[in-house]
């Protein structure tokens, strides 16, 4: 069998609070939970309570699977988490927590892709940074994903900040 590389997608998402963090979310993963997406999540941060409190209150059509998803908060990711996460079908893995965190759990997320690379997927990754987590380090977080996510839904970097300019990589 030939090997194929996993297509990855990384976006970044920004909120002031879990309250902004759940609105943000919950009308993308209702979305694609509609096109069958599998969503696992690395919380730093527990937002279970938030999640069925807003849920309780809006009419979604997907709201026994949004309730089926972990939204408990996690310590470090382990690589068999990884292994399970991504050999079991997931197509987003929603990363949340500080900086730190979400750092380490992306680093582990590639170092473990790096090493299975036969499994055949496409891969989003979602880092959701608390805004007072980063200070100065925006243009850095922007330049390593592809798009942001807001309240908006997915957007790519230059429409949601205009006059942005990726830092060309050069291999």
């Amino acid at each position: 069998m030939e090997k194929i590389k996993i297509n990855t997608e990384k976006l970044c998402g920004f909120y002031v609070s879990d309250w902004h963090l759940v609105t943000m979310i919950l009308p993308y993963i209702n979305k694609e939970l509609n096109e069958k997406a599998n969503i696992t999540t690395v919380l730093e941060n527990n937002i279970e309570n938030n999640i069925k409190t807003l849920i309780a209150k809006l009419n979604l059509k997907n709201e026994t699977e949004i309730l089926q998803i972990d939204w408990k908060n996690k310590q470090k990711v382990k690589e068999e988490e990884l292994e399970k996460m991504i050999s079991s079908n997931t197509n987003i893995i929603l990363v949340n927590g500080s900086k730190e965190y979400i750092d380490f759990t992306n680093q582990k997320i590639e170092e473990w892709i790096k090493c299975h690379s036969e499994v055949n997927t496409t891969l989003k990754i979602v880092n959701c940074y608390e805004v007072t987590e980063f200070n100065n380090s925006i243009k850095e977080i922007l330049d390593s994903h592809d798009k942001i996510l807001n309240t908006a839904g997915e957007k790519y970097i230059y429409e949601v900040f205009e006059g942005y300019s990726p830092v060309k990589k050069i291999c």
